[in-house]
C-alpha cells in the first residue's frame, strides 16, 4: 500500500500536490506583533478599541495577508494603524500551540512618518519608555518590549 500512496503521490506532481497537501493539513492565521522603538529607544504602544476593557495597551498587532512577508505584515499594520513608517528588525519570537494561531513578533525601528489615527481600531498611540510601560498592557506584550522572548 505504501509503495502504490508514493507511486500515485509522484504521478500527481506539482498543483495536485499541494491541493493535496491543503486539504489534509491545518491551516492557521498568523498574528503579528511589532516591537517598535524610536532613536531614543521608547516603544510605540497603542491602546486597541477592540481589546478586553482594562488591557486595551499593546504593541501594533495585525494578520498576516495570504503570501505577505511576515516583516512587512509589521510594516503595514504600523502604517495603518498609526501613519508612521518603521523597518523590521530581527524575529523576536516566534509561538505555536494555539487553536488555529501562530504568534510572530519582530522587532522594528521607526524610520519616518506622522503620527495620525486613521483606523477605527486604534483609540490612542503614545512613545513609552520601556521602565514605564502603562498599566492595562498586554502581559505578553511587556515581556517582548523588556526582551524576554519565552513567556
Amino acid at each position: 500500500m505504501k509503495r502504490l500512496v508514493a507511486r500515485l503521490w509522484r504521478i500527481i506532481r506539482g498543483p495536485m500536490q499541494w491541493r493535496v497537501l491543503w486539504l489534509a493539513h491545518s491551516k492557521f492565521m498568523a498574528g503579528i506583533t511589532g516591537v517598535v522603538r524610536d532613536d531614543g529607544g521608547r516603544v510605540l504602544l497603542l491602546r486597541h478599541r477592540m481589546w478586553p476593557e482594562g488591557r486595551q495597551w499593546g504593541l501594533p498587532t495585525g494578520y498576516a495577508r495570504a503570501g505577505e512577508d511576515f516583516g512587512q505584515t509589521v510594516v503595514r499594520e504600523v502604517r495603518e494603524e498609526t501613519g508612521l513608517e518603521v523597518k523590521p528588525g530581527r524575529l523576536v519570537r516566534l509561538a505555536s500551540g494555539y487553536k488555529l494561531r501562530i504568534e510572530v513578533a519582530y522587532e522594528a525601528q521607526l524610520v519616518g512618518g506622522e503620527l495620525k489615527l486613521g483606523t477605527f481600531e486604534i483609540l490612542e498611540a503614545r512613545w513609552f519608555s520601556p521602565d514605564d510601560l502603562p498599566d492595562g498592557m498586554q502581559e505578553s506584550h511587556r515581556h517582548l518590549i523588556q526582551g524576554d522572548t519565552t513567556s
